[in-house]
């Protein structure tokens, strides 16, 4: 694979292409077989495939391809508010407009994405939101949020958010990546790394809790956000034989969700039974508000891998 990389031009697998609504998509690919989609509406992505074809993310049959509607599915970006918590749409705006290709981004700070792959050994598209003057309205608040997304040469899949405050004055916001993983069955499935650890509950207003169990698994309606999580949570799909490793940067909190099967029933966007094919792992910034005083940049990044569950506790 070191050969295969030295010798691979990474400009042709990149590709640009339209959805039925006109709307660009990049579609990266690597030389092992994986690759990712991105929309430009959002900057979501859209899809990740494994060497072997299998998509990992999970997309609703009922989801709504239309601007200003956002996805059910892939990675929204949550931005700059995190569910109903403020006063603006569900989730912030970011996940909701249409964003443009950076071809010449101000570098990376590398001392702020430790762990990062080398742009060498990744396929990668820079991503770019400025807000509009309907933002600004809604939001007065003037920044600049870059995203890259890269797909590693072994099928890892990476985001990288930056945002700027070009404002005169400071400005607090909260931050999540979204991040819809497809399971053959919630019920089979667990989450390692949470344990021990305090939540809010929103299915109770709210309210904090310290995990009980060994790992977390699944059997009703789950809606949860854990506070001060560590940078590495594992998800076991039993029934795949499938381990997605989350590594994150920046981000402290995880939020964890599936909306059982009533709640699934009241959304138009979701089929009646899919909530037995999804899950919800979010690298986010929701507790404490992210502080950024007028120049200040802040980073964020979540790191994606699947690997054979025999193989989880060797990266664990």
């Amino acid at each position: 694979m070191g050969h295969l990389a030295r010798n691979w031009d990474r400009k042709s697998e990149f590709e640009i292409t339209k959805d039925w609504n006109g709307i660009d998509q990049v579609v990266l690919r690597v030389p092992c077989g994986a690759s990712v989609r991105v929309s430009l509406h959002g900057g979501q992505v859209i899809s990740w495939r494994n060497e072997k074809g299998e998509e990992l993310l999970f997309t609703s049959s009922k989801a709504i391809f239309k601007p200003p509607k956002a996805m059910r599915g892939g990675i929204p970006i949550c931005f700059p508010q995190f569910g109903n918590c403020g006063s603006l749409e569900q989730h912030g705006f970011a996940r909701n407009k249409i964003w443009s290709i950076e071809t010449d981004p101000p570098p990376l700070n590398s001392n702020s994405i430790s762990n990062s792959n080398p742009d060498s050994d990744s396929n990668f598209v820079d991503l770019l939101l400025k807000p509009t003057e309907d933002d600004i309205k809604c939001w007065p608040h003037c920044f600049e949020l870059r995203l890259r997304v890269s797909l590693s040469m072994n099928g890892g899949l990476s985001l990288i958010s930056r945002i700027r405050n070009i404002n005169g004055k400071n400005f607090s916001f909260s931050f999540a990546y979204h991040t819809y993983l497809s399971v053959s069955d919630i019920s089979e499935v667990r989450i390692e790394g949470l344990e021990t650890l305090d939540y809010l509950d929103n299915l109770c207003r709210k309210e904090r809790f310290t995990e009980q169990g060994d790992a977390i698994t699944f059997e009703s309606e789950v809606d949860r956000v854990y506070l001060g999580s560590p940078n590495l949570i594992a998800i076991l799909d039993h029934e795949k034989k499938r381990t997605f490793l989350i590594r994150k940067v920046g981000l402290p909190d995880t939020v964890v969700w599936n909306p059982w099967e009533k709640k699934a029933k009241s959304m138009n966007d979701l089929g009646d039974e899919e909530y037995k094919q999804m899950l919800c792992v979010d690298a986010a910034a929701i507790e404490k508000q992210i502080v950024l005083k007028p120049n200040e940049e802040w980073t964020g990044k979540l790191e994606l891998s699947s690997i054979s569950s025999t193989c989880c506790h060797d990266h664990l």
